[in-house]
């Protein structure tokens, strides 16, 4: 029907994008135009207001979120869809010119969708203050981490490790091998590392919710301190504390890493905080972790990455930095070697798990998706779809090496330039 309100829109979406539209689009009349497969359900007119104020990825996740728009099929197929096109150049990078204003400007009047733009859902971060100052830092934090501990503990496996697992019994799983053991073998991997034994003492930068360290400590007997931004976190750390009756080994604190004081450690481990941490801070961080060691401690960082360079937005684009990780930064591997070197720490080991976070992440949707009236139950139905484009978007993110993860094992010299390392890599 070339005078519907499909139609319509598409037609003008086709000019922008100068390629045929990837996945289908269907109207809240009930129209449907474009190729077989995923679609996009516009189920109001203010879906479309929420694209004519902020259009692209941003206005798509607000209108998703908000329950304005929705996805009939595979999401991930959609969104792999999307990105091959541009990937290719099939697809052009919206940037409207006036006259393309003005043509949907003409559109909107015509479909009825003029009106004030809606407000952004109240899932969306709204940080003030000064940027990675520790007021606004907290804020972010809180943000991301202080959700619920129930809803991360549905979603989870029960170390409540929130960080790429260690998938060693192949691409698939085998059978009976699943996350659970998964994030059991990449903590005791960081462990072995690390070349922790009992009595040493080890700091857990970014601790979230204890899986380190309870590990750490039930399985190598060292005594160890955790640091965190967020209150939930640490509550439920000295609850499992109390549980594996550790509180005479183990401590933790809702503490920036500006704040550390009680140097020295015989190992310390980052894993997944770093990005948190942002670019000009990040001199600081590094040097943290250089001082927090005795000669010859080890360091192992575990952090993710800018996969293809200029493929992906230092905060992960706009749908992360507005409702997941607010104030992130993502740096390529290589600036990330460089900042720990100019630290002071020499570079022993780097290992990629990118396709590792490919099956974890997957992993996490499959749980949520399980658990979607349970997930909805505890944080909402907003908040729950908030974590769906997340999960999908994310694994099909390192699938395609737009973003990366790497564990990075370092030490701190000795004054005569001993590593105290072993020749070979015992921990393989």
């Amino acid at each position: 029907m070339p005078n519907s309100t499909a139609n319509r829109l598409a037609t003008f979406v086709e000019r922008l994008l100068g390629a045929p539209l990837p996945i289908a689009v269907r109207t809240w009349d009930g129209e449907r135009v474009g190729p077989e497969g995923p679609t996009v359900v516009l189920k109001n007119r203010r879906a479309l207001r929420r694209l004519l104020y902020a259009p692209g990825e941003l206005g798509l996740a607000r209108a998703y979120v908000s329950g304005d728009l929705d996805v009939e099929g595979d999401l991930a197929e959609g969104f792999r869809r999307i990105w091959a096109s541009t990937r290719s150049g099939e697809l052009r990078r919206v940037q409207l010119a006036p006259r393309d204003w003005a043509g949907a400007a003409g559109l909107a009047a015509r479909l009825g969708v003029l009106g004030l733009p809606p407000k952004p859902p109240a899932e969306e971060a709204r940080l003030t203050g000064v940027l990675h100052s520790l007021r606004r830092d907290r804020s972010a934090i809180a943000h991301h981490y202080d959700l619920s501990n129930a809803f991360y503990q549905l979603l989870l496996d029960d170390s409540m490790s929130y960080s790429s697992a260690y998938w060693t019994s192949g691409n698939p799983p085998a059978p009976g091998y699943g996350l659970a053991q998964a994030q059991h073998d990449k903590l005791e991997l960081i462990c072995r590392k690390l070349g922790l034994r009992p009595g040493m003492r080890l700091l857990d930068v970014g601790c979230g919710w204890g899986s380190l360290l309870v590990h750490a400590a039930k399985h190598h007997g060292v005594h160890a301190v955790g640091v965190t931004l967020s209150a939930e976190q640490v509550q439920h750390v000295r609850g499992r504390l109390a549980q594996h009756d550790l509180e005479d080994r183990v401590e933790v604190r809702q503490q920036d890493y500006r704040e550390l004081t009680d140097a020295p450690f015989d190992a310390v481990a980052s894993v997944e905080m770093g990005e948190h941490v942002g670019e000009a801070n990040y001199p600081t961080y590094t040097n943290t972790l250089f001082r927090m060691l005795n000669p010859a401690g080890r360091l192992v960082l575990q952090q993710m990455s800018r996969g293809r360079a200029g493929d992906t937005a230092p905060g992960g684009g706009a749908f992360i930095e507005r409702y997941i990780a607010p104030d992130m930064t993502m740096r390529p591997l290589s600036r990330t070697l460089g900042h720990l070197e100019e630290a002071g720490f020499e570079i022993r080991d780097v290992h990629a798990l990118r396709e590792h976070y490919v099956t974890t992440v997957r992993e996490w949707a499959e749980t949520l998706e399980f658990h979607w009236a349970e997930a909805v139950a505890l944080v909402g139905e907003a908040e729950a779809r908030v974590w769906r484009l997340y999960l999908v978007g994310g694994a099909l993110a390192f699938e395609e090496n737009r973003m990366g993860v790497d564990q990075i094992l370092a030490v701190r010299p000795t004054e005569t330039g001993e590593s105290g390392l072993p020749a070979t890599r015992e921990w393989a």
